[in-house]
């Protein structure tokens, strides 16, 4: 069979460490870090970068299969794929030779079409993209900068931010590509970015982001070897925000003060991005508290500010553990992408377990069903998402959590795009023994080449909302080679049964590791077990998870358009407000010792839209009463007693659907007192 006619392969894979497939000064109170030792010339500093634990394969390798593939389509067919056709900010950027903003929007839209372009093998959508990024191209001056940077930046301050990020999205272009102009074109504008870091250090935006330029700096170290960029990778560390001095400070554990406190270290896109900067730095500095420095952050952020979809509060700067705070769409997206760096970087599956659980939860949640709109924040318990002046937020203003084209601030309409297709395109990834590694699940087909042997293993699953993966491997020839299979920590029981043989039990928390020369076709299947359990939350409130997936009450949904006499808010990229049609104020009644008594789940057609309220692949059954106490507050749902309540309404059997599926939810419920 002809494992590989089902896509071509990439020119070339460019990438080499990595698959990618992204005002004032700061105040000078907050720390700069010190250089740190060994410093690049010492004999004890690592002469190249070290090596990752694992690469993702180059992006165009990976096709989204099943749901996903009808997720990322449906991406494709709105926002995303349209973007660039109407709103002024992304369609007349300076970066494509017009006159709108000029800075990180068009940037941003780029780092997320490029991989869903090549994920979904979309030749208009490719077609789109190289049109635009040869107009970035056209642009580029014979100093190595792009057009956006202004010609006096010498003696008018630029912040360096939009730089890195656009040198980080072509970098995934060229990997996909091979156009030798796109490379060139990075690495002129590097050696201009190296000049002007020694005439005037990171500042604002750049400084708390410097860990972003190393992803392009190492892309083109790992193909020149030229110890200039090494030097640059230094400057750009060394100029940064020290984000380890911070968290091992007493100053991350308090939310920001509200309304205009704001604060760039503990702004939550920042802080998202951050979760990756010194296990990137690590490859330089080769300090294993760098590399391991991520796990420290998240401790921290879950004991401070974690929520149960797997990330944390922050609308728009770090604001607690309570269900009622908001977390906005770019820290969603960024975290995602610090996650799969961290999976490749380091190798431990924890990290691809909260990978997943953002994924299928946070991820999905903040879109409308048809991916036309999004919100800037949302919240855990969303009863209505309204034009709130009484809001609560730490910073963010009233359309904060309306659906619409760019509620709040635009940002996260430029930078929504990246969430799916790069969780997509590190789905598999390669060890340095030649293997192939599942880091995440999602129905996807893979392709790569062992000593010169053509290989292709596709998944087929509903996962998450089932419990089986089964996998086929087909080889061309006779290979041998370790195949990694991650079985997440909360799979206790999980078994492989490997081509019709006995099953056989594998350990939760860890990458199993099958070892065997394949020839032909070879099938496994994978089960992981996911009985249902509950968990106590902010103030004791109880939510309900399965496996990724976390479980909220969605009450029937109103949506009603608003803002319609502005700017590019006709259908289908209208702005909406979003009401409850039936009540939310639920108490659950459950067993917590034994949850299996009171909770039962249902599997259910994974629909066309698998993240919508129709589309529920699984949904839990489970009993509860009415609290007609537990009212609105500042036009949220008030926050839940740590206390049992009672209640004299009648019990209700209740359907709680995925927190992903639900744009109106209650997820952390009160206790019922009997």
């Amino acid at each position: 069979m002809n494992v590989t006619s089902q896509f071509p392969v990439p020119r070339r894979n460019f990438l080499g460490q990595l698959s990618l497939g992204a005002a004032a000064l700061a105040a000078g109170s907050l720390p700069t870090r010190a250089k740190v030792a060994p410093s690049p010339g010492s004999p004890n500093a690592p002469r190249r970068l070290l090596e990752p634990a694992f690469r993702p394969l180059p992006l165009g390798s990976i096709r989204a299969e099943g749901w996903l593939h009808r997720q990322l389509r449906q991406q494709a067919d709105g926002l995303s794929g349209h973007l660039d056709e109407f709103w002024p900010d992304v369609k007349d950027s300076q970066w494509f030779g017009g006159t709108a903003e000029g800075w990180e929007r068009a940037p941003y839209w780029l780092d997320g079409v490029i991989p869903l372009a090549w994920v979904l093998d979309d030749a208009a959508l490719q077609a789109k993209v190289k049109r635009r990024v040869a107009q970035i191209l056209s642009g580029q001056r014979a100093d190595g900068w792009y057009a956006p940077y202004p010609q006096d930046a010498g003696t008018r301050p630029y912040d360096l931010w939009a730089i890195l990020l656009v040198n980080k999205a072509l970098v995934q272009y060229h990997e996909a590509t091979g156009d030798a102009a796109v490379f060139e074109a990075v690495h002129r504008n590097l050696r201009a970015l190296r000049a002007a870091l020694e005439q005037r250090p990171l500042f604002n935006w750049g400084r708390f982001r410097w860990f972003e330029g190393l992803i392009a700096t190492y892309y083109v170290f790992e193909q020149t070897g030229e110890p200039w960029l090494r030097e640059l990778a230094r400057s750009l560390h060394d100029q940064g925000f020290d984000y380890r001095a911070f968290y091992r400070s007493p100053d991350i554990v308090s939310p920001t003060p509200r309304r205009g406190r704001w604060t760039w270290e503990k702004h939550v896109v920042n802080t998202a991005m951050a979760l990756k900067a010194y296990a990137l730095a690590w490859r330089l500095t080769g300090q294993a508290g760098d590399r391991d420095f991520a796990r420290e952050m998240l401790a921290q952020l879950d004991r401070y500010h974690g929520q149960v979809h797997g990330l944390f509060s922050g609308d728009e700067c770090l604001s607690g553990r309570s269900p009622t705070q908001g977390t906005e769409l770019c820290a969603v997206v960024e975290a995602l992408y610090s996650l799969e760096w961290l999976t490749a970087l380091t190798g431990e599956p924890a990290y691809a377990d909260r990978l997943e659980r953002a994924a299928f939860n946070a991820l999905p949640a903040t879109f409308a069903p048809d991916m036309w709109s999004h919100q800037y924040d949302q919240q855990v318990n969303q009863v209505q998402c309204t034009i709130n002046p009484g809001h609560m937020w730490s910073t963010n203003g009233p359309d904060a959590n309306i659906f619409g084209l760019e509620p709040n601030y635009g940002c996260c309409t430029a930078n929504l795009h990246q969430g799916w297709p790069k969780f997509a395109a590190h789905l598999w990834m390669r060890s340095p023994d030649g293997g192939l590694v599942a880091a995440a699940y999602a129905p996807s087909t893979a392709r790569f080449t062992v000593r010169d042997v053509p290989v292709q293993v596709r998944l087929d699953t509903d996962y998450p909302f089932r419990e089986t993966l089964r996998f086929t491997v087909a080889v061309e020839g006779r290979a041998r080679f370790p195949l990694r299979l991650r079985v997440p920590a909360w799979a206790s029981g999980a078994t492989l049964r490997v081509a019709g043989g006995r099953l056989q039990g594998v350990k939760p928390g860890t990458f199993h590791r099958l070892e065997r020369t394949w020839s032909g076709t070879t099938e496994l299947e994978l089960h992981l077990p996911m009985p249902g359990k509950v968990t106590r939350r902010y103030n004791q409130a109880l939510a309900v998870e399965r496996g990724p997936l976390v479980f909220a009450l969605n009450p029937r949904e109103t949506w009603t358009r608003v803002n319609a006499d502005q700017p590019h808010r006709e259908p289908p990229h209208a702005d909406f407000e979003v009401r409850p049609a039936s009540p939310w104020n639920y108490g659950l009644l459950v067993d917590e010792a034994q949850p299996g008594r009171s909770l039962r789940f249902e599997e259910r057609p994974v629909g066309e839209r698998p993240f919508s309220p129709e589309g529920a692949g699984v949904v839990a059954h489970v009993r509860g009463r009415r609290l007609p106490g537990w009212k609105l507050e500042h036009g949220w749902a008030a926050e839940v007693s740590p206390q049992p309540e009672s209640s004299r309404e009648p019990l209700e059997d209740l359907v709680l659907i995925p927190y992903g599926c639900a744009k109106l939810r209650v997820t952390e419920f009160p206790r019922l007192a009997g």
